[in-house]
């Protein structure tokens, strides 16, 4: 009987713990374009010039990012981070970066023209 009142604890617990994760939502990045402008250098040099391409590791088309949705940009640097992901330059950045960086540099992108 003991053991009984002690799972039925430990499940009522758990379940506590789950019911508050899913309660109290995660409080959202809010990006800032302006902060972004001390940040961006390390992506216009690539996504700034209209039809690049990168030779490493292999020849790739390089996405012109101005105008692109924030969403999909925090979303894609992300999974960059992650290891989602593959491209080893896009890691490599995407590695360094807070999230505040993400939001900032998604909201500037996605106002730029």
């Amino acid at each position: 009987m003991k053991r009984i009142g002690l799972t039925v604890r430990a499940a009522s617990a758990v379940g506590l713990l789950a019911a508050l994760a899913f309660a109290t939502p995660a409080q959202a990045v809010e990006g800032n374009a302006e902060a972004a402008a001390s940040k961006k250098s390390m992506c216009i040099g690539c996504h700034g010039i209209p039809g690049y391409k990168a030779s490493f590791p292999e020849v790739y088309n390089v996405p012109y990012i101005a105008g692109q949705n924030a969403k999909y940009i925090e979303a894609a640097l992300t999974a960059y981070k992650k290891g989602d992901r593959k491209h080893p330059t896009m890691r490599g950045i995407a590695e360094t970066l807070t999230e505040q960086d993400i939001a900032d540099l998604a909201a500037y992108y996605a106002q730029a023209k």
